[in-house]
């Protein structure tokens, strides 16, 4: 009989939207056209004055290790690119660059959170949000949201969730799965929340910053009051369409700036050399090409919400940003075309998969299952064709 493995690995599940692009492809295989609705990344290639930024960082010979956090030049550009675009002061010693935003979170969760301490998220939320928080041996608490709300809390939910083990605070603006974006307003009502329990980290997740439908983006970090609690997260995935190039950064106090710093320092250290050279260019030029995507995604979205409305049953928010949408579907739920029933948002994700040939996320990987998530990182013509296979579809539940 072999060992037996850590009994860390069942304190948390494998991502969903993973999971679903797996199947997907596996379905892809045999020949079956998927339209595959779960992308969670642009459908758009890295702009070209960022590769050649890169070709050259390679003719140049940046291809030795970097400093744990990445090169000075890099995180003064983050400093820069934070002052341009959010109005924020920081200097390069509260950067801390990673292989993406997703260790960009991890750093900082695991650096804040302590066995049994509290850490609240607004649902729903991106999938990896609470199995990091278990990683750590924290505690997940949940705000609920509805669409009826547009998916963002009040401040008296935030009062009413905190209490003597509440640690950390997260959510992202906007949002992955829904799309809410907080205003200015909102996040002032949260603030004064957080005025009164000095205790609290923040984390502020702004990797969907440039894919905003309502103009500037507001960050909460941009609070005096409570600026030193929060950790900023940002990258270069979503705004840029270099998810494969895998570079996140963090703005932070130089207390958990250091603390993450020291933790990548043992289980990665720096990210790709190129990459960050690059990234000097992505963040300090010209960012059309990402506005331009923006245009995109708005043509997009408008197309996806004249779709939903086809379709009996779907209550659907209007995100204002990010490129997704997260419909409640409870409506169906009961029902069945002769052969499956359809009990939870999983049933209904599956089912859209391998009777429409769509693939989706189900709702409950982000903490509401009375939803699926669908992307509209697609081009038109495609997300046309996966929208009336949809309608076609759930029109056969009774």
């Amino acid at each position: 009989m072999s060992q037996p493995l850590s009994s860390l690995l069942n304190r948390f599940a494998e991502p969903e939207t993973l999971k679903m692009a797996k199947l997907a492809r596996e379905l892809r295989s045999t020949g079956i056209d998927i339209i595959d609705l779960s992308l969670g990344e642009p459908d758009f290639d890295t702009p070209q004055h960022i590769k050649d930024a890169a070709i050259k960082a390679i003719n140049d010979n940046w291809s030795h290790y970097t400093p744990v956090p990445g090169f000075l030049d890099l995180r003064e550009a983050v400093c820069e690119k934070l002052k341009r675009d959010n109005n924020l002061e920081y200097t390069a010693q509260n950067i801390v660059v990673s292989t993406g935003a997703k260790q960009c979170l991890a750093n900082a969760i695991l650096a804040i959170v302590d066995q049994n301490e509290e850490v609240i998220i607004p649902t729903p939320y991106w999938v990896t949000y609470s199995e990091l928080v278990k990683i750590a041996g924290g505690k997940v608490v949940q705000i609920p949201t509805n669409v009826e709300s547009g998916y963002k809390i009040t401040a008296q939910q935030l009062k009413e969730a905190i209490n003597e083990n509440t640690k950390l605070f997260m959510f992202s603006s906007p949002c992955n799965p829904s799309g809410a974006v907080y205003s200015k307003e909102e996040l002032q009502s949260l603030v004064e929340v957080f005025e009164q329990h000095s205790n609290i980290y923040i984390i502020s997740d702004e990797i969907y910053e440039y894919i905003n439908f309502v103009g500037a983006h507001e960050s909460i970090a941009s609070f005096d009051s409570i600026k030193e609690r929060v950790i900023l997260i940002n990258g270069l995935s979503k705004g840029f369409a270099m998810t494969g190039w895998r570079l996140g950064y963090l703005a932070a106090s130089l207390e958990v700036a250091k603390a993450c710093e020291k933790l990548q320092g043992q289980y990665t250290s720096a990210t790709c050399s190129i990459t960050q050279k690059a990234a000097i260019t992505a963040l300090t030029t010209d960012t059309t090409p990402s506005q331009q995507m923006t245009i995109e995604f708005l043509r997009r979205k408008k197309r996806v919400m004249e779709l939903i409305a086809e379709i009996p049953g779907l209550k659907c928010n209007n995100p204002d940003g990010a490129f997704y949408v997260f419909p409640d579907v409870s409506y169906y739920f009961g029902k069945s075309d002769g052969e499956e029933v359809i009990k939870n948002s999983a049933d209904l994700s599956m089912y859209l998969l391998n009777k429409a040939h769509v693939s989706s996320v189900m709702g409950a990987a982000f903490g509401n299952d009375n939803c699926v998530r669908f992307s509209f990182a697609n081009n038109i013509s495609n997300i046309e064709k996966g929208w009336e296979r949809i309608k076609t579809t759930l029109a056969k539940l009774k």
